[in-house]
């Protein structure tokens, strides 16, 4: 059986990290490393082409001349230099010349090779476990190498009965391989610097170590990727085998600890990790992110623990937010009983009420649709303001009942909150089932009514007084904006189609005043009488109309006249000019100012005159 079997893709390497960020050995335990560990820094001679020797030994004269003896030294030498592929070769030469020749296997022989194999695979496994180590990683490549090279070994001798074979055989050397980084990968996050990580500063045991062994997955398998990945052929897809392992560990105690009675800053710290730091912070770190791509690593916890945490977090906050909001509600009733004066705010009395309520329930949703993903259970947390609202309006209602001297001022501060709640609610960004949006919606529609029934039945008298100048001051603005000059109506439907408007104005204006108790009924005929102007086509016919006006209201001037007549665009210039000049003459015929004034505060541009004279 010739070694010269092996392919040669077996001899490649690559891998991961080996060494730590401080640039000493990183491995959590030195205990068996340090036994076995005296390696010389001296410089490594030209390597013997092994496996060409095994290639020509059946025709060579040298082939009979070797034995275990004469392999012995140079196997010692590269286990001295650190050299194990090399080291596997001369063994493997000693093996295949014990068991290949024709003469019996002398049992002391084979003992001795045992021990030989025995002492190669320490010195692999040591390699292995030291695989962070950044004096290593020449040796981590060749045992590596060396690996490969015992694998083909054992494919060698898979055809040969059990009992005709070594008893070394097989080595499996990649199991014990697989099977070392696992309890390195376990060990060192055990062991993970809790201080360097940070972990020191945060406020229970089980954050520190949850931060500790979630930053150690990052560290490590950044090194895989930096360092290690360099030293492993690619059919060892190191970096996947390193990720689960970090994951399933990482995994593993997060079940531990999620089984044990823990409060809701641990829980929630946990479900920080899981949804965000463990996902955006280590798996999609940009030197990760493209490793991941092949790699399905499962969830961090089974379904049953995530339940059971979710739960937990979830009946926390629905709890707390129930208490805030009472506790900010009975603050401000406190001060309402109190007879504290609202405060004042760029002139304007202003309650915190909404800015205290406002920004805990939005955090609190967000934070809930993030840990939970779930538009449901952010919700429910939302929906507790249907409660709030109607508490508070029940709270502000038995204030009226009372007789506080400030009620007015905490009313007017009350409608900033109630604005500042309907403002939140119809631009919600995670909105309310509609259901709960109408019905918060109406609550806060009658809280505005409360108030401004309250506060308007104060000055209702002061308004009645009021109500005269008011209509006036209506019915002068609008005649004002009608003679601005900004309206053009150019044919016999537009100016129809305008009067018709104007006239339906007037009867608005006037029901409500009426409404509210205005007796000027005169008012009520200005805007006809004017409407009648703009809808008349025939000159004497408008002759006629503005004559009759002047007489009702002797302060209506010929600016007025020309700037009413400025709306009509299909007036001829001869038929203004007729117009102005019966009117000249009416105003010259003209005795006492009557009493009646409205005109004369309806103020026209001048030169008005000039575009129409």
């Amino acid at each position: 059986m010739s070694a010269s079997r092996m392919s040669k893709e077996e001899n490649h390497v690559s891998g991961e990290e080996i060494i730590g960020d401080e640039g000493t050995s990183d491995h959590p335990g030195d205990t068996e490393a340090e036994s076995l560990k005296h390696k010389q820094k001296i410089k490594i001679p030209n390597k013997m082409k092994i496996f060409q020797f095994m290639k020509s030994q059946k025709n060579s004269k040298s082939a009979a001349a070797l034995t275990p003896e004469t392999t012995l030294v140079d196997f010692n030498m590269y286990l001295e230099q650190n050299c194990l592929a090399e080291a596997q070769q001369q063994i493997v030469a000693a093996e295949e010349h014990l068991f290949g020749s024709s003469e019996v296997a002398r049992a002391e022989d084979e003992e001795k090779l045992q021990t030989d194999y025995e002492t190669f695979i320490i010195r692999v496994r040591m390699a292995i476990y030291d695989s962070f180590n950044e004096d290593n990683q020449e040796t981590l490549k060749s045992a590596l190498t060396s690996i490969l090279q015992e694998e083909a070994q054992d494919r060698r001798w898979a055809g040969v009965a059990v009992e005709q074979r070594p008893k070394w055989r097989p080595t499996k050397c990649r199991e014990i391989h697989d099977t070392l980084i696992q309890t390195v990968v376990e060990e060192r996050m055990k062991n993970a610097d809790e201080q360097e990580n940070g972990a020191d500063k945060l406020s229970t045991s089980l954050k520190r170590e949850v931060c500790r062994i979630g930053k150690q997955v990052q560290k490590d398998l950044l090194r895989v990727v930096r360092v290690l990945r360099g030293c492993y052929p690619p059919d060892f897809d190191i970096f996947r085998m390193y990720a689960q392992l970090y994951h399933q560990a990482f995994s593993t105690r997060l079940q531990e600890l999620a089984k044990s009675s823990i409060d809701f800053e641990d829980c929630f710290y946990i479900l920080s990790w899981i949804v965000d730091y463990y996902p955006r912070d280590v798996l999609k770190h940009k030197e990760l992110e493209e490793q991941f791509n092949n790699s399905s690593l499962g969830p961090l916890l089974p379904e049953e623990h995530l339940k059971t945490l979710e739960e937990q977090y979830f009946s926390y906050k629905e709890n707390e937010v129930a208490k805030w909001l009472s506790n900010a509600l009975e603050k401000e009733v406190k001060k309402w009983s109190d007879g504290t004066e609202p405060d004042l705010f760029d002139g304007c009395y202003f309650s915190s009420l909404a800015v205290d309520v406002i920004p805990l329930v939005y955090g609190t949703v967000r934070e809930v649709k993030t840990i939970l993903s779930s538009e449901c259970k952010a919700q429910i947390i939302q929906c507790q303001l249907d409660s709030f609202l109607k508490r508070y309006m029940k709270s502000l209602e038995d204030l009226l009942k009372t007789k506080q001297k400030n009620i007015p001022n905490t009313l007017s501060a009350n409608l900033v909150n109630i604005q500042q709640f309907r403002d939140y609610i119809q631009r919600a960004e995670n909105p309310l089932p509609e259901e709960t949006r109408t019905a918060c919606l109406s609550t806060l529609s009658d809280l505005i009514a409360i108030c401004h029934k309250y506060l308007l039945c104060r000055i209702h008298t002061e308004l009645k007084e009021l109500l005269v100048e008011l209509h006036i001051e209506v019915m002068v603005e609008y005649v004002r904006r009608m003679m601005k000059r900004k309206l053009k109506l150019k044919g016999k439907e537009q100016q129809e189609a305008a009067a018709k408007f104007i006239c339906q104005d007037s009867s608005k204006i006037c029901s409500v005043f009426a409404k509210w108790g205005s007796k000027e009924e005169w008012l009520s005929q200005i805007l006809p009488k004017l409407a009648e102007i703009v809808r008349l086509q025939d000159p004497e016919s408008l002759q006629i109309e503005i004559v009759t006006l002047a007489k009702v209201y002797p302060d209506l001037s010929k600016q007025h006249v020309l700037a009413v007549l400025n709306l009509k665009r299909n007036l001829s210039s001869s038929d203004l000019c007729r117009i102005k000049g019966c009117w000249c003459e009416y105003e010259s015929m003209q005795g006492t100012e009557s009493s009646r004034s409205f005109f004369s505060k309806v103020l026209v541009k001048r030169k008005i005159l000039g575009v129409l004279c």
